[in-house]
């Protein structure tokens, strides 16, 4: 399928238009038909191994999955449908439905014998809602009623207490739309939202579930399934709710995409790569957005084409055409034991742009830049204990982490690459496997680093975010970062560990053709900065990570360093960004070039809520 010219007047950043996302989605779409099953029920997609659902939920997912780009591809085209995908999807519907659960080439399982297809249940929803005049309207009422018989046990509570309540709601939408079961779909949508609204934590950010997990669940889940039913539903009173919600989380959400496109690879199901850019689509269908039309398809297009259009077998597609288990090619690592060959295509949620008509702003008018390319940036998102950092010299973003914990992450638990380093960024890491862990602190006990578990946020300002967390029993560390710049002051003070205990400060793990991380001691450490193999990570092969080492001293010993990443050419070493004078056992004062001071106080009388730190 031959590629749209760029259009670099509309276009400037990304040369992009509607014309490559249509191009992308019909390209994504015509590579899977070879792998449907028979009579279309299944789309059994090949990969290294399955799910723990197993082969056929896998290709249930690799269907549901699907069909939604489908179902966006074809309704942003009011119908128009040159390749025919609804066809087959309507073949297929009416295959795995005929006897789901049976063991054989085409049908669906049952919810009753597999939780995963009550997940796959809310994309099916979702696509046969936006198709419904294309699609439903024009299946025989045997179809129907076969869809609806599958569909319906996902209206009970969800057997997964965190963003899978949102499944049912997503098919209680659909239902509703279509007049079955009203009464009982009204009811589940109601029961679905209030669960959630017990992790709504203020300024756009829920927590998914009942722990401190922050991730892009928050806008490829937790905003994306309300605030689109009650667009769909043209429910007021929720959009009036969820709409604002979306609108503030995007004012962060923003910061977190880098000025190649990349966004921030933190958290779990990263497969999902340009999912990312539904959240920034949603807040354009509905108005509910700080972003201009041209920053918001920047932002997209941007995303898509970082993963797509990566060149030399670094894209997210193989030599089929076919998403991949990775970031940019394979990469097991990253991968949850949850993921078969068919998840990576939850990333067509990021095709929600194309509902908007070929002739609104966000197609129009011309690209403006991210926020990572306007200025350098800090800002702090303090319902999830996070702080991002950016540089306009070369678009890099960072995040820093205070806040966010695994799903199920509990003391003493092994870490989780995804949530437990103190920072990410959109060019490095994270380490994974045997590998020593980057951006962490540790202490060294019998030749091992201990891990950070659950962090507690203690707070939050202009500059800074700090945490709590315990590596030993009986054992605290307050740990707080403040930036400026490029640079990053990163302070640990450990309370109560036995004297000569040896610690380990980490850096960022850079690949070779990445960009340039400086590592610098500035108080508690010894004066060599030592180097780690950290071999692969999502960003490629022999990554390399800086570290320093030392020893507690006391009771209560501060470790204080300087870090920094940067792309520029010849940075200048980061010891120079940054006049640090350590003021008390557990006080410092840093100046940044431009004579501004930060003040920190890590007293070892503060609680485990509170840690002071002042501008």
């Amino acid at each position: 399928m031959p590629t749209p010219p760029e259009n670099r007047e509309l276009s400037p950043y990304t040369g992009w238009t509607r014309a490559h996302w249509e191009a992308a989605a019909d390209r994504l779409l015509l590579d899977v038909r070879p792998f449907a099953s028979p009579g279309g029920g299944l789309v059994d997609l090949p990969g290294p191994r399955p799910s723990w659902s197993g082969p056929r939920s896998d290709g249930l997912e690799g269907w549901a999955r699907t069909f939604l780009l489908a179902a966006l591809r074809v309704a942003g085209a009011h119908g128009e449908d040159p390749h025919g995908h609804l066809d087959r999807y309507a073949t297929g519907l009416a295959a795995g439905t005929e006897k789901p659960g049976r063991d054989d080439r085409d049908s669906w399982p049952l919810m009753a014998d597999t939780r995963q297809a009550v997940v796959e249940s809310a994309s099916i929803a979702l696509g046969l809602r936006l198709t419904r005049p294309w699609l439903w309207d024009r299946l025989d009422d045997r179809v129907r009623q076969q869809a609806v018989d599958w569909l319906l046990p996902a209206l009970g509570p969800s057997p997964v207490d965190n963003n899978w309540w949102l499944f049912g709601l997503t098919v209680a939408g659909f239902l509703q739309d279509a007049g079955v079961e009203t009464d009982r779909a009204a009811a589940t949508i109601d029961r679905s939202l209030a669960r959630v609204e017990d992790w709504y934590l203020g300024d756009g950010w829920y927590s998914d579930g009942d722990n401190r997990a922050f991730d892009h669940y928050n806008a490829w889940a937790l905003h994306f399934y309300p605030v689109l039913h009650a667009h769909l539903a043209g429910d007021r009173a929720l959009l009036d709710r969820y709409g604002p919600r979306l609108r503030a989380h995007l004012d962060d959400y923003a910061h977190l995409f880098d000025a190649d496109g990349a966004p921030v690879p933190y958290g779990r199901s990263l497969i999902y790569r340009f999912a990312a850019a539904a959240a920034p689509w949603l807040g354009a269908l509905t108005g509910h957005t700080p972003l201009t039309p041209g920053a918001t398809r920047r932002l997209a297009s941007g995303t898509l084409r970082y993963f797509l259009d990566r060149g030399e077998g670094r894209g997210a597609t193989d030599e089929h055409g076919l998403l991949t288990l990775g970031w940019h090619g394979p990469y097991p690592p990253l991968v949850q034991e949850y993921s078969g060959p068919g998840s990576p295509y939850w990333a067509s949620k990021g095709f929600l742009g194309l509902l908007l008509p070929a002739d609104h702003p966000a197609w129009t008018d011309p690209e403006e830049p991210l926020p990572a390319e306007r200025a350098d940036t800090v800002r702090a998102f303090a319902p999830a204990g996070l702080l991002v950092q950016t540089t306009a010299a070369d678009g890099l973003v960072r995040l820093h982490n205070h806040g966010s914990n695994h799903v199920h992450s509990a003391p003493g638990e092994e870490d989780d690459p995804g949530y437990a380093r103190h920072a990410y960024s959109t060019r490095t890491g994270p380490t994974t496997g045997p590998a020593p862990a980057d951006n962490h602190f540790a202490l060294i006990v019998d030749g091992r680093a201990t891990p950070r578990g659950p962090a507690v946020p203690t707070g939050t300002g202009p500059d800074r975010a700090a945490s709590l967390h315990h590596p030993l029993p009986g054992v605290r560390v307050l740990s707080a970062t403040l930036v400026h710049g490029r640079a990053e002051l990163r302070a640990h003070l450990v309370l109560d560990a036995p004297e000569g205990t040896p610690v380990r400060q980490t850096g960022w793990a850079v690949t070779p053709d990445g960009p340039h991380a400086q590592l610098h001691p500035v108080h508690g450490y010894a004066p060599d900065v030592g180097e780690l193999p950290t071999g692969e990570t999502l960003q490629g092969p022999g990554s390399r990570t800086l570290a320093l080492h030392g020893a507690t001293n006391g009771p209560a010993t501060l470790f204080v360093a300087l870090a920094s990443l940067t792309a520029e050419p010849d940075p200048a070493p980061v010891s120079a960004l940054a006049n640090v004078r350590i003021t008390g056992p557990h006080t410092l004062t840093v100046t940044w070039p431009t004579g501004t001071t930060a003040r920190l106080d890590l007293g070892p009388e503060a609680d485990d809520a509170s840690v002071r730190s002042r501008p």
